[in-house]
């Protein structure tokens, strides 16, 4: 809360004059982030204090100066007034200074006779800790998201991918604290694997293997390539997903969640994919596809409360340029419940909206058995329904092979939840628990049962219903921050043809 941190601030700072707090110069001044300069109370006027970040603007006069200094702990700069009677060596130090040089500050906070801030600090020394000479690319104008990507290592520096990049960082950190307060235990599961869990076969491969065709080791002299002579004696792969190992921990520590990065070599360009992602995959034991929409459903509502709650200023910026309805979309996550419908029932929805008019749909035939495209999901999360919405028991052919078979014999105990603004954000399953009926669907999967030995050995020795989701978290970030392209979602995007960073 803003008032607990503006009294920690006031009280670190007496503190500091007092010479009883650890860090505090000569001068008795003590650093502060400029964010707690946006909470304090009146108690932080008159204090010394140091900032140091780099500056966003200079505007500057014989005798005077106004240089904004934001150091990333929140949206605005500090105002730092300079002037040639107050501030140590002035002309000199603010000769050196410009557009994205980095200083250190230390001053007296005073109240601010301008507009947008309630304090500011008038500088008694700068010192210059990295100067920034004219060809910085961030100078004070309005950039486009497809320049900043060509500079990724710099546009964090920028309001709208450092406001992104402090959301991100509250989503991860709350997503750690709901899964601890509901009992979860965190696992960090392999990044190197040999088994394809969505049995897409788009992996990316690991190997040490020679470059060089003509010296790759082969099975008989034939053309295939012998892998036993590679790493692991076998072909390994980047993970598309934690959840086959998540599932071994949950079925002996009851609740598990992992978070971690996955990758997917799927020749996409789109604004929805990469092939460098995170996801958080949790696994719940003795429990069935509803408790996993319960518990999805709670954990979208609360991570996004708790990253509103501490990034207001950023969903100020998002609400202001770019997504006026931003937040009207987020309220109506929080406080209304999710809708849920089978897919059978979707479809037919689906079937009898596009029958009004076909021409306005990219894929107009739509029946029992089609993958919906992003225009049927968001069709019925923005439209039909207005608002987040689970779509559950999907064919099984079109679904992978460890989600349980429902009795009918035509569906799987499978769950999309599809939200206004994105489509897909979250899909999970009840596992196949019963050992007869998974190496059945691993054959009909063509997947090879002794690659699988150790996932079968979960349903051999105390079997239990188990159940997971996994959630894209990039996906999340777009959603939450209104970010349309992913790319900006992440610090340094991976996608066909880039590996820049």
């Amino acid at each position: 809360p803003a008032r607990t941190q503006a009294s920690r601030l006031s009280g670190l700072i007496k503190a500091s004059v007092a010479g009883a707090a650890p860090g505090v110069d000569a001068a008795g001044a003590r650093r502060v982030r400029v964010k707690e300069f946006d909470d304090a109370d009146a108690d932080l006027v008159g204090a010394s204090v140091v900032v140091k970040g780099w500056v966003r603007t200079v505007r500057g006069q014989k005798a005077l100066s106004f240089v904004n200094v934001n150091d990333g702990s929140s949206l605005a700069g500090v105002q730092v007034v300079a002037d040639g009677e107050r501030t140590a060596d002035y002309e000199a130090v603010m000769g050196q200074i410009s557009t994205g040089a980095a200083v250190s500050v230390t001053g007296t906070v005073v109240e601010s006779k301008g507009k947008g801030q309630r304090y500011e600090v008038q500088a008694a020394h700068i010192e210059l800790v990295g100067a920034c000479d004219e060809s910085y690319p961030l100078q004070k104008k309005r950039h486009t998201l497809e320049f900043l990507r060509t500079i990724a290592h710099l546009r964090p520096r920028t309001n709208m991918l450092g406001a992104v990049a402090r959301v991100r960082s509250a989503l991860a950190q709350e997503t750690h604290a709901f899964f601890a307060q509901e009992g979860f235990h965190y696992v960090q599961t392999p990044l190197i694997t040999a088994s394809d869990c969505e049995g897409a076969g788009e992996m990316f491969r690991v190997t040490t293997l020679p470059s060089d065709s003509a010296a790759l080791p082969l099975v008989n002299g034939s053309s295939e390539i012998d892998f036993s002579e590679d790493f692991f004696g076998k072909p390994a792969f980047l993970t598309v997903s934690g959840q086959l190992a998540a599932e071994t921990y949950a079925c002996a520590l009851g609740s598990v969640y992992t978070f971690g990065p996955t990758f997917r070599a799927e020749n996409s360009q789109t604004q929805r994919h990469l092939a460098e992602f995170h996801m958080i995959e949790p696994e719940m034991a003795f429990a069935d596809l509803f408790d996993v929409m319960d518990n999805a459903e709670a954990y979208v509502k609360y991570v996004v409360r708790q990253a509103r709650a501490r990034c207001a200023a950023d969903f100020g910026l998002f609400s202001q340029h770019v997504d006026k309805d931003l937040p009207e979309r987020l309220d109506m996550l929080c406080d209304k419940p999710f809708a849920r419908v089978a897919y059978e029932e979707a479809v037919e929805l689906l079937a009898a909206e596009i029958a009004k008019d076909p021409s306005k749909w990219e894929f107009p035939e739509v029946s029992f058995g089609t993958d919906l495209a992003s225009e049927h999901e968001r069709w019925l999360s923005e439209v039909h329904f207005q608002r987040p919405v689970f779509v559950y028991n999907y064919p099984r052919e079109i679904k992978a092979f460890y989600m349980r078979d429902n009795d009918d014999g035509r569906t799987v105990a499978a769950m999309d939840l599809l939200v206004p603004g994105v489509g897909e954000l979250i899909g999970g399953s009840q596992r196949e628990e019963r050992l007869d009926v998974l190496k059945k669907k691993m054959a009909e999967s063509g997947l090879n049962e002794a690659d699988y030995w150790w996932y079968l050995d979960l349903r051999r020795y105390g079997s239990v219903p188990h159940a997971g989701y996994g959630l894209g978290f990039e996906r999340l970030v777009c959603y939450v921050t209104g970010t349309a392209n992913i790319r900006d979602a992440i610090a340094f995007p991976r996608y066909p043809g880039s590996c820049e960073f």
